[in-house]
């Protein structure tokens, strides 16, 4: 009876790091298809939007359901002249519900961020 308190205190903690990690891991596979998105658009404009589209289509066909989502897209790459190496860069930050898993010192919630930076063709044309 002595170690039932101190056994659940280990698996929540245990449950944790695992949703932490799991919600981690799909923050940074939308960066990824978000900058990958963008650097395949053939403007700026176009690139933020279609970034945005990206990160939440992917956040959402991974399960995870965030309480606040921001995507911000570096598409400054887009001015760089042809022939010159340029990139784009998604940002994308989520957070994560876990007021579920009821444990004194651990957080209700907690914001992940990702960053991908994803290369631009360096001889296409760019408006």
């Amino acid at each position: 009876m002595i170690l039932a308190p101190a056994l659940l205190m280990f698996l929540t903690l245990a449950i944790f790091g695992g949703r932490v990690a799991m919600a981690q891991q799909a923050v940074q596979t939308a960066a990824a298809d978000a900058a990958r998105t963008a650097s395949i658009a053939r403007t700026a404009g176009d690139a933020a939007g279609t970034a945005q589209s990206a990160a939440s289509a992917t956040l959402q066909s991974e399960g995870l359901r965030c309480t606040a989502m921001d995507t911000a897209v570096d598409t400054s790459g887009f001015s760089t002249p042809v022939g010159l190496p340029a990139t784009v860069a998604a940002t994308v930050a989520c957070t994560v519900d876990l007021s579920d898993l009821v444990v004194p010192g651990l957080p209700g919630s907690r914001r992940l961020t990702s960053t991908v930076i994803s290369p631009l063709d360096t001889y296409r044309e760019r408006e």
